[in-house]
């Protein structure tokens, strides 16, 4: 009995040595377990960048600040329109140099098809005059209620319409002729703005328009600002003398072209009751100088141009030249001058009637000038 009987106390050490042996080795594995969970360090990755705009930055809004009001709009004549794709943009009273100056309407290429013209405007606001600039977009957006003429009576444009890649004028308010212009229609335009010739919105005697809703949608459309040579025409009006108002009187001789800066060329309207002046001397003398310059070139001082309407007259309301001389108006003035007396011979008696005689040759030379 006592042989068979164990010590329990013996066994103690191996059972202890056999946990810390099986408590190793799970510790080694778990060492190695973490060893392979490390994953490698992560590298930040910017974003890609925005992708480019695909229209041009839109134009500054207001561009320039004056404290007193614009100038009255001119009276004047649109020049006729030199080719198809060419759509008209009205002139306005630009400021700069310490007063204003007009910036000619003329014709100009749109950068790409399907854009339009909206004029910029003069806005009284927070006590001065601000100038909201043009932009070429979809549609035509806010410029003031000003009724430029020429389709725009103050709100949108009727002057034309897209048709395609292909430009549609209405003759009804352009002039265009069909040897130079194909894509015409006529329309009437039914005017429901004040017809006047006041320059700028808000403020004492501005006119008192606010932007329709189709005009605050066109206002957030993608826009575009005017072309180079849109910005060489203002430089070019900005340098001229003879178009600031202070020298002309609100009635500038250089009121539209028929190309941007083409100040000189032929097909140059002036306003009515514009002085008449020769462009090259206006831009160095002044207009008193160019008026009395004799010999030099005249420019159309306010003379309508003829608008192909099917008769061949002048456009509605034109008069003509107050300052036209019938071609025999001259000869018949030549013709009535008396010759010169013959000076009396020393010694002689004076004859009289030679002198006056004969007055038979003077109706004939009459009848010769008719």
């Amino acid at each position: 009995m006592i042989k068979s009987r164990r010590n329990p106390s013996s066994t103690l050490p191996l059972t202890g040595l056999a946990l810390a042996l099986a408590a190793a080795t799970l510790l080694g594995g778990c060492v190695v377990q973490e060893r392979v969970a490390v994953a490698p360090p992560r590298v930040y990755a910017p974003p890609p960048p925005p992708p480019p705009p695909a229209y041009a930055e839109p134009a500054v809004d207001v561009e320039v600040h004056a404290t007193e009001a614009p100038p009255p709009l001119p009276d004047y004549e649109q020049p006729p329109c030199p080719e198809d794709g060419y759509l008209w943009t009205p002139g306005y009273w630009a400021w700069g140099g310490g007063g204003y100056y007009w910036v000619p309407g003329t014709w100009v290429q749109p950068p790409r098809v399907g854009v339009l013209w909206t004029p910029g405007y003069w806005g009284f606001v927070g006590g001065v005059y601000a100038f909201h600039a043009g932009y070429w977009g979809p549609h035509v957006g806010f410029y003031g209620g000003v009724n430029y003429g020429f389709g725009y009576v103050g709100v949108g444009f009727v002057g034309g319409r897209w048709a395609g890649n292909s430009f549609a004028y209405n003759r009804t308010v352009n002039n265009v002729s069909v040897t130079n212009v194909h894509n015409t229609y006529n329309e009437t335009v039914i005017n429901n703005v004040t017809v006047n010739k006041v320059s700028y919105n808000g403020g004492a005697g501005g006119i008192a328009a606010a932007p329709t809703p189709q005009e605050r949608t066109a206002m957030q459309e993608p826009h575009v600002a005017p072309t180079p040579l849109q910005r060489q025409h203002i430089q070019e009006a900005a340098r001229n003398p003879a178009l600031a108002a202070k020298t002309n009187g609100g009635h500038p001789a250089i009121a539209a072209t028929p190309k941007p800066a083409a100040f000189n060329a032929p097909g140059v309207v002036g306003a009515r009751g514009a002085a008449p002046m020769g462009p090259q001397l206006a831009r160095t003398n002044g207009p008193a100088a160019a008026a009395a310059a004799p010999g030099a070139p005249r420019v159309n001082n306010g003379n309508a141009p003829r608008v192909n309407n099917g008769n061949g007259g002048l456009a509605p309301g034109a008069q003509p030249s107050v300052t036209h001389v019938p071609p025999n108006a001259a000869a018949h003035a030549q013709g009535a001058v008396p010759p010169p007396a013959a000076k009396p011979q020393a010694g002689k008696p004076p004859a009289p009637k030679a002198q006056q005689h004969p007055p038979k040759e003077e109706k004939h030379q009459e009848g010769g000038n008719r």
